[in-house]
């Protein structure tokens, strides 16, 4: 088997708050019916192959064993397997190569359309750059002006419990895990 679909969790084991041990995690995912699953990090980034299930029927799932095994209610965003691995390689030109900068992907529930959490999406000029991919969003933030960038301001719009943020690194390693 392998994995057909990525779960991001928003906001769990950051802070001591929202805590949730991968292990027990991963246990209650398969024990409702997902196969081959595994975590990365403790930052709520879940591969699974789903099944036949579709990213919503994954999306309701995954939020269901959050909020019954572990009283944790939180966004979460599925992705297929495709779209994670498009987000990578369809990323800007040069995206994530310079250390200068801090690198994010922004992805967005099937229910956001890209052009819309764009147009949410603020970036303050010379610090942070913006782009729009296909379900997802791609930020720049200056590193040594990252206390300046827009980013934050995202928190504060209604679109953004459609959405998950994750680092480049994050991301590329996810999609590489996929075929592991």
């Amino acid at each position: 088997m392998a994995a057909t679909h990525a779960a991001l969790i928003r906001g769990i084991n950051v802070g001591g708050n929202n805590k949730v041990p991968m292990a027990p995690l991963r246990e209650a995912l398969a024990s409702v019916g997902l196969a081959d699953v595994r975590t990365y990090i403790q930052s709520g980034n879940v591969l699974v192959d789903a099944c036949e299930r579709t990213a919503a029927e994954v999306t309701a799932l995954v939020g269901e064993v959050l909020r019954a095994e572990f009283g944790v209610e939180t966004p979460v965003v599925t992705v297929t397997a495709d779209a994670l691995r498009s987000a990578v390689v369809d990323a800007p030109e040069g995206f994530g190569q310079d250390a200068a900068y801090r690198w994010d992907v922004i992805f967005l529930r099937e229910t956001l359309p890209a052009a819309q959490a764009h147009a949410v999406v603020q970036v303050r000029e010379a610090v942070d750059a913006a782009w729009k991919g296909d379900a997802v969003l791609y930020f720049r933030r200056a590193e040594a002006q990252a206390g300046k960038s827009y980013l934050s301001r995202i928190v504060g719009t209604p679109e953004y419990k459609h959405m998950t943020i994750r680092n480049w690194r994050t991301t590329t390693t996810l999609a590489s895990m996929l075929d592991a």
